[in-house]
């Protein structure tokens, strides 16, 4: 997990990647984020970019013109991959996000443990990146964060966690039908801002929205997780 340290300017509160192909990186040491930029002529922006992810978000102000973001799931089968850096659910096409009149289409669920994103300093056990795309290639970011509650697991994670391939490159298939909408808080208030890819090439121009209101999460399904990724 990489966080810039960067406040999060007003860009306020509305109420309402696959892994790349190129050289081999981690989260830690020789092949760390303090040397992504390093290790392939394609990762430079993880170094010299200007608009990276994630954040530390902090003093954001509540912003009355920000429009609700607008949500059109369809319930279908998922593939989980181990990426050997995390979790990627693929989802079958239809599943639609409106943001500010431009309409990106989902492609899939990335897991994080811990949250890429920090509020006021704290990162959370847990993130979701919803990754959306736009016919003509823009990209946009969904963050949803999760917290352990001992008594409390998670729906949407009780259906896929049993089926969390264990090894990196593996796959496994979730016959159930599943809506992402099921890892959308209650509350859609969220934070924007301008940013990139959290992963090796560091792409930026990608568009974040980060929702204020945190999801549970049981202390086994955190700990299934964590197991795999350490």
């Amino acid at each position: 997990m990489r966080l810039s340290f960067i406040v999060a300017v007003v860009l306020g509160i509305v109420t309402a990647s696959s892994a790349q192909d190129g050289a081999k990186w981690t989260y830690e040491g020789k092949a760390g984020p303090l040397v992504w930029g390093r290790l392939d002529p394609s990762y430079e922006a993880c170094t010299k970019g200007h608009e990276q992810s994630p954040i530390d978000i902090r003093g954001a102000r509540l912003s009355k013109t920000l429009e609700p973001l607008k949500f059109h799931f369809i319930a279908g089968p998922m593939k989980l991959e181990n990426t050997g850096h995390g979790i990627v659910a693929h989802v079958d096409p239809g599943s639609v996000m409106v943001a500010g009149g431009v309409h990106y289409h989902l492609i899939e669920l990335d897991f994080h443990h811990p949250s890429e994103h920090a509020v006021k300093g704290k990162l959370s056990d847990m993130e979701v990146n919803m990754v959306f795309r736009t016919d003509d290639g823009k990209t946009a970011m969904v963050a949803v964060r999760l917290n352990q509650d001992r008594g409390f697991p998670n729906a949407m994670l009780a259906t896929l966690w049993p089926h969390l391939p264990t090894k990196p490159g593996a796959t496994e298939k979730v016959t159930d039908m599943v809506s992402a909408g099921g890892l959308l808080p209650e509350d859609r208030g969220y934070w924007t801002y301008q940013g990139s890819e959290v992963t090796p090439p560091c792409t930026e121009e990608v568009r974040w929205f980060v929702f204020e209101q945190d999801l549970s999460m049981s202390r086994d399904q955190m700990r299934a997780f964590a197991a795999l990724f350490r």
